[in-house]
């Protein structure tokens, strides 16, 4: 089997992305495994793949493979380039481009500037949904983790962007141990699916600094739904703006939720793509 790619990143946040449409792909879980390997195979962050639409009203379906070879729900970084992809191998011109994910439908769209922006769909503040264990909806839970053989109380919002995310307010992001919170908190039995794990610092009502530990994959240099997930627990307890600048390792997004008009407004998230490389993956 010889399988075309494409290797793309959106701020540091990098992927191989393969065409599903125009070739035959059967990729296993050990497969997407060994081609992640950063060493032996290609590396990246997660394997996005490109496939005719399951159902009439979606332009392409949009699947997101980790490292570890399982499937996750949505990937924002990666929707915008997946958006890039398309455009760029002409398997599409329209603009915007409505795309399904596991359990989602998503709008993508070219702005003058040459960014991306992704309706994100609005935030699921229902833990059960989730999931995540809990009595209730509540703006702020609390945990006890065993950290480096002590056990350590966390504060958290929940959220999920079509994948789970528990956030994080911190003082100082250079000091906080996001490796071992992060595993700790992906760990605990209260979310039975994993979970992302979000370290956010309030700058300002429009600006914040975030790191994200994501499952399946450790910390990345950039998380496009961890993004939406940190302003979403930002403006529920009152911190944030409807507007707000994410700075991550690997640079910025924009990230807007009008709540202030509904809850169920969406998430608009725009930030640019970028390929890499072309190249073939050989049977092996």
């Amino acid at each position: 089997m010889a399988l075309s790619f494409t290797k793309m990143h959106g701020l540091g946040n990098d992927f191989v992305v393969v065409d599903g449409v125009t070739q035959k792909v059967s990729l296993s879980a050990r497969q997407i495994r060994a081609l992640a390997d950063r060493h032996m195979g290609i590396g990246y962050d997660q394997l996005l793949l490109v496939e005719p639409p399951s159902q009439p009203d979606v332009d392409f379906n949009y699947r997101i493979f980790n490292v570890d070879g399982s499937e996750v729900e949505h990937c924002g970084n990666g929707a915008r380039c997946f958006a890039l992809f398309v455009k760029a191998k002409g398997l599409s011109l329209k603009n915007p481009l409505t795309v399904k994910t596991l359990n989602r439908v998503i709008s993508l769209r070219f702005e003058k500037s040459g960014d991306i922006a992704v309706d994100m769909g609005k935030p699921i503040l229902d833990p059960a949904l989730l999931p995540f264990h809990a009595e209730s909806r509540a703006a702020i839970y609390h945990r006890t983790l065993r950290v480096n053989g002590a056990d350590i109380k966390v504060e958290f919002g929940a959220v999920s962007m079509g994948n789970p995310h528990a956030v994080i307010i911190v003082e100082d992001l250079g000091n906080t141990a996001v490796k071992e919170i992060g595993q700790a908190l992906q760990d605990h039995l209260d979310f039975p699916d994993g979970v992302n794990v979000g370290f956010a610092q309030v700058l300002r009502r429009n600006h914040i600094n975030l790191r994200v530990y994501e499952r399946g994959t450790g910390e990345t240099l950039a998380c496009g739904t961890g993004a939406c997930a940190a302003t979403a627990v930002g403006c529920v307890n009152g911190l944030l703006d409807e507007t707000v600048q994410v700075d991550q390792e690997g640079g910025s997004l924009r990230i807007q939720w009008p709540f202030s008009v509904s809850e169920e407004s969406p998430v608009i998230m725009t930030g640019p793509a970028c390929i890499i490389y072309d190249g073939i993956i050989e049977d092996s």
